[in-house]
């Protein structure tokens, strides 16, 4: 049975995220990605299989090494997913702003 992982699952972890955080700069090697964390190469090769197996990472052969980066076209599933609460945060902020502006510009709260 295939069992595909999800992706949301996938950037739930903090690790993977800041693989993901690493890869955004340029692709790297798994053995590159494990030196920016304290757990074993094995764990840091486990988190890449889980964010490959989501699609969240392509991996590209050069010679002898493996480079992972990032699917572009994945992410940009997640921030089409996380848009339209974005704009409703904002839409919300702006809201809060613009009503502390007006207690801010009259503190007695009278009409004008």
């Amino acid at each position: 049975m295939d069992l595909r992982r999800d992706v949301f699952q996938a950037i739930a972890d903090p690790t993977r995220r800041a693989i993901i955080t690493l890869l955004a700069v340029h692709a790297m090697t798994p053995g590159a990605i494990a030196e920016h964390f304290n757990s074993s190469r094995q764990t840091i090769s486990k988190h890449i299989q889980i964010l490959t197996e989501c699609e969240l990472l392509k991996q590209e052969q050069t010679g002898r090494e493996i480079y992972y980066h990032l699917n572009p076209k994945k992410m940009k599933t997640i921030a089409d997913f996380i848009e339209p609460f974005r704009n409703m945060w904002d839409d919300r902020f702006n809201k809060l702003e613009s009503i502390m502006k007006r207690s801010i510009n009259n503190p007695s709260g009278k009409k004008k």
